[in-house]
């Protein structure tokens, strides 16, 4: 079974849509992460912090789930981290009201022992420092995906562009595509940022899809449309858990297979945005999700006469 390590937050969230609010949920790029790979055979481990303030039942669930925790370290006398935000009318924008870093401030990641053999590392959103100090834990694995954000290029670029140079697959989306590489066109934008070091450039969109770059070829996946989305949180690192988890249980990282971990990855984003924070990846399972991947099948296939 191959090993898939897993960096990023695991936190409390609050969140406010159209369809109404939350107290304090779980959430965490990490989270839905892992619960997203999880939907496939593969050997997951979860490497994060935690305060003492955070349920053991949210451990446990992830356990459940088939993910190692050895990597969660709890600070018993800090603070989890906190995030709440509110999101607009339009569901592709929102306004963030607070951020607490309480113990990721002074996080130091430790990947446990068994797991830095892993075949793939999938690098959440984090300082680009603390995403470096896994990448120099690992002994040679065969892909590491990172995925990063605008706040890290508007602050710690120097640092960014240092790990950017030692992964093999960047994803991000189309406005940080355009503020790493300077270019408005997705196209040259992807070269720009291939220049800087990774093989392949996923750019997600949103409820537009994703696109992933690798040397002169390029291929689009798009998002299914939804009647209702409730929550679009976590749907980024949904998506990158199912692409991650996807190329981890195959083996097989080639241009033509990360096509097809492009799907997995927008198939389960689909299923987080429907109910608030995890909720639904919680409760998700294998027939809902082929069924799914069915329809998206339908969505793109057809055929056409070419003279």
């Amino acid at each position: 079974m191959s090993k898939l390590v897993i960096v990023g937050t695991v936190a409390f969230d609050a969140i406010e849509t159209p369809f109404g609010k939350t107290d304090k949920i779980l959430g965490g790029a990490a989270t839905y992460i892992g619960l997203s790979a999880s939907n496939f055979d593969v050997d997951g481990a979860i490497v994060s912090v935690v305060g003492g303030d955070f349920p053991q039942e949210y451990i446990d669930m992830l356990s459940s789930k088939k993910m190692d925790v050895e990597g969660l370290e709890i600070v018993t006398d800090g603070k989890t981290f906190f995030w709440s935000g509110k999101y607009h009318n339009d569901m592709n924008t929102r306004d963030t009201l607070i951020t607490e870093l309480n113990v990721l401030e002074t996080f130091n990641p430790v990947v446990p022992q068994a797991y830095k053999d892993a075949e793939v590392v999938m690098l959440g959103n984090l300082h680009p420092m603390v995403q470096m100090g896994v990448i120099n834990q690992m002994n040679d694995p065969k892909l590491v995906v990172l995925d990063t954000m605008n706040f890290w290029m508007d602050i710690a670029l120097d640092d960014l562009k240092k790990v950017i140079a030692k992964v093999d697959v960047i994803t991000i989306n189309d406005e940080e595509a355009r503020q790493l590489s300077g270019e408005y066109s997705l196209v040259n934008a992807s070269k720009k940022i291939m220049e800087m070091g990774p093989q392949y450039v996923v750019i997600k969109k949103g409820e537009h899809g994703a696109l992933i770059f690798h040397k002169d070829e390029m291929f689009y996946a798009p998002a299914l449309p939804l009647a209702e989305v409730f929550d679009p949180t976590g749907a980024g690192d949904t998506f990158a858990g199912g692409f991650t988890g996807y190329l981890a249980k195959s083996g097989d990282y080639s241009f033509e297979n990360m096509k097809r971990a492009i799907v997995y990855g927008s198939c389960l984003a689909s299923f987080c945005v429907e109910k608030f924070g995890t909720e639904r990846m919680q409760d998700l399972n294998d027939t809902e999700v082929r069924e799914r991947l069915e329809q998206f099948k339908s969505l793109t296939q057809y055929d056409i006469e070419l003279s």
